[in-house]
């Protein structure tokens, strides 16, 4: 088997450098892999060699995680808003033209809020783990709910508490089939990544701003019904944060939607990357995206 070749390289966006990793030929078409929390780019380092054989990849890490730059919060606002504009441009600048938008929790409303001001860039959507309906909401928001209504030192602490190892460990490993198919690499750079001074207090910001993403909702599902993207739908069923219904409820905009169920947590890559990578190939193929 040919060894894919991962570039590691940087854009400076507005003053911020943007980590991120490139592979396969710019003549393939692009997918755009946009991470959730708490991870970065490297959540998708088996899904990158998977496909870069067949299609152009790029994973850029937001502010603040992975390798980017990590701008004060008196320099940069930390919101949802915020990193689509900085993510848009860095697309811009990077010269993409047209890609598939690989979604995944954090990539949904990231990757969203782009897709419904430049709809000319998606070529399809592949959405894993990411939510856009209020019946997509899990039970372990229910954690999350009185820091998202009233933030103070009280209520922060369980949000504090999941971004500890026990914390990060309850994404990757709770629902997994397996754990012992759980490389727990993984979760340690996640936690070296979120435990270097001032991330905590950033990634809280982050935290507190995404119920502007129920906000937004509306707003996306409209882009969904108005532009019927061809999408994939690739879901970890036992994910306590997004669920199985978090999945089925973009069939109401997106009927034709291709949904395929793993066995697993809401890190469905750790699990069944190669089999995600095999649906990804079939469901370009059969939508002329090669």
């Amino acid at each position: 088997m040919k060894k894919t070749t991962i570039y590691y390289k940087n854009e400076t966006v507005n003053g911020v450098n943007i980590f991120y990793r490139e592979a396969g030929s710019k003549e393939n078409p692009t997918i755009l892999l946009l991470n959730g929390f708490p991870s970065s780019s490297i959540s998708f380092r088996d899904l990158i060699n998977d496909l870069a054989g067949d299609y152009h990849l790029v994973a850029p890490d937001y502010p603040a995680f992975g390798n980017s730059d990590v701008p004060s919060r008196d320099e940069y606002e930390y919101t949802f808003h915020n990193l689509s504009v900085t993510i848009e441009k860095f697309i811009d600048q990077i010269g993409l033209k047209q890609f598939s938008l690989y979604a995944f929790d954090y990539g949904g409303p990231v990757g969203f809020r782009i897709a419904a001001r430049r709809p000319e860039l998606i070529q399809s959507l592949i959405i894993q783990n990411a939510n856009a309906y209020m019946e997509g909401i899990g039970p372990a928001f229910g954690l999350a709910m009185p820091f998202l209504q009233n933030r103070n030192a009280e209520t922060e602490q369980p949000i504090r508490g999941l971004m500890t190892l026990d914390g990060i460990r309850i994404f990757y490993f709770d629902g997994a089939e397996d754990p012992e198919k759980i490389n727990m690499d993984g979760p340690m750079m996640d936690l070296y990544y979120l435990t270097r001074p001032g991330l905590i207090d950033i990634h809280l910001d982050l935290l507190h701003n995404y119920s502007t993403n129920v906000t937004e909702y509306a707003n996306w599902q409209n882009y969904f019904r108005t532009h019927l993207p061809p999408t994939l739908l690739a879901w970890g069923k036992n994910d306590q944060f997004f669920p199985l219904a978090a999945a089925e409820a973009y069939k109401t905009d997106l009927p034709h939607a291709e949904l395929h169920v793993y066995n697993t947590s809401h890190f469905a890559l750790e699990e069944y990357h190669a089999e995600i990578a095999e649906n990804i190939r079939e469901f370009l193929t059969r939508n002329n995206i090669r």
